[in-house]
């Protein structure tokens, strides 16, 4: 059976993304923001180590509008070329019943998330990671995530999209590790308990 991690940079106060979802608070885009080179190898490193990548629709626009030609801009960093090349050599598959292709070594599902991501995780193969709230939501409730890790930034946004979704029932998490990056961040890896 694979294992299925839910990981994303996240707020303080628990959110992925700042009312419209506005991203900058994460790094390098905001005012305040400074790009943080070791959280970066380190986001590097998981793309790297993932046997499949399961996206939703927002996410996967989010993903796919940039890294698959940032290894050819002019001034990227040996970090990011390194990071767009990992990207697109990793297995993904995109869940949406609104966009009518993919590309980039992935694959379209339209039907049933949940029951799709039930049959990759009782497959063979390396782990698996999901992004984007509303499909990671949706994992959460059916009990299909193993861990959670949160990349918390010492920023509060007040609104937008949050980490976490609303459940039907408690979900018991141990914490095996912790992490600090320059800048304040801090690195929570929480396994479900079963």
């Amino acid at each position: 059976m694979r294992k299925l991690t839910f990981a994303m940079n996240v707020t303080l106060d628990g959110y992925i993304a700042a009312p419209g979802d506005d991203l900058g608070w994460s790094g390098g885009d905001g005012p305040d923001a400074s790009p943080n080179a070791e959280l970066f190898q380190w986001w590097s490193d998981r793309v790297a180590a993932t046997g499949l990548a399961l996206y939703g629709r927002k996410l996967w626009e989010t993903m796919s509008s940039d890294w698959p030609t940032a290894d050819k801009r002019p001034g990227a960093t040996p970090a990011e070329i390194e990071y767009a090349r990992r990207w697109c050599d990793m297995p993904k598959v995109v869940f949406s019943s609104t966009i009518g292709q993919v590309d980039w070594n992935a694959r379209l599902v339209t039907g049933d998330a949940v029951a799709e991501i039930a049959r990759l995780k009782a497959g063979d193969g390396g782990p698996m990671d999901i992004g984007g709230a509303t499909l990671a939501g949706a994992a959460m409730r059916a009990g299909l995530i193993d861990e959670y890790v949160l990349v918390t930034a010492p920023v509060l946004v007040g609104g937008g999209t949050p980490f976490f979704t609303r459940l039907d029932g408690w979900v018991n998490l141990n914490l095996v590790e912790t992490r600090t990056f320059p800048g304040g961040l801090l690195m929570t890896r929480y396994e479900t308990r079963r």
